[in-house]
């Protein structure tokens, strides 16, 4: 069974009976899905929770679901997947979220990222960890810059799943290295953190 990782407002847990339709209803969801190609149907829903599940079995981690305690039983997802496709950073394991309208601007998306992070570098003992979205995608890649992510204009690149030309092809990649997250939660408590460099 999955691990569960708490935060101070936020659980991450492992999929129940019930997840999967609520995720169903999250991934047709237009404005949930805007910087996808497309909503989900049933069958693609049912597929990803599918292969969310063999991640975990296959890697021991991967996308728990997010739960706010007392106000929300199913937030969405976060966690960690192996990067299933080649490109000039690959292999790599991503951080990635998809949360349901109600969880928007809460700041639940960072909150629980940090703690995949804390997982990811101080339990996995994983060196890097990157995350990628369309550019057109402010919204991610402000939660990215928050948990100290650093990107480079030259490290853009066009998503190989996508056609060329597609409006979504073109994707911005972050990256953070285990030693600058720690650097980073040294610093922790600071309203200005120490402003980190690749």
């Amino acid at each position: 069974m999955a691990t569960e990782l708490r935060h101070s407002r936020i659980l991450l847990r492992p999929w129940r009976t019930g997840d999967a339709a609520a995720c169903a209803a999250m991934t047709a969801d237009p404005e949930v899905m805007r910087y996808f190609p497309s909503v989900l149907s049933p069958a693609d829903n049912a597929l990803l929770v599918r292969r969310i599940d063999e991640h975990f079995n296959e890697h021991g981690y991967g996308l728990w679901v997010l739960e706010i305690p007392g106000e929300l039983e199913f937030a969405g997802f976060v966690g960690l997947l192996r990067v299933a496709f080649e490109a000039h950073f690959t292999p790599a394991v991503e951080i990635g979220w998809r949360l349901v309208r109600p969880a928007w601007g809460k700041g639940y998306a960072t909150e629980a990222a940090q703690a995949v992070l804390r997982h990811a570098f101080n339990v996995l003992g994983m060196k890097e960890v990157v995350s990628f979205t369309t550019a057109g995608n402010k919204r991610s890649q402000a939660v990215m810059q928050r948990l100290g992510m650093y990107t480079r204009a030259e490290e853009n690149f066009e998503h190989p799943r996508l056609p060329a030309g597609h409006p979504l092809c073109v994707h911005v990649l972050y990256r953070l290295r285990r030693e600058q997250w720690l650097l980073q939660a040294a610093y922790d408590g600071f309203e200005q953190p120490l402003p980190l460099r690749p």
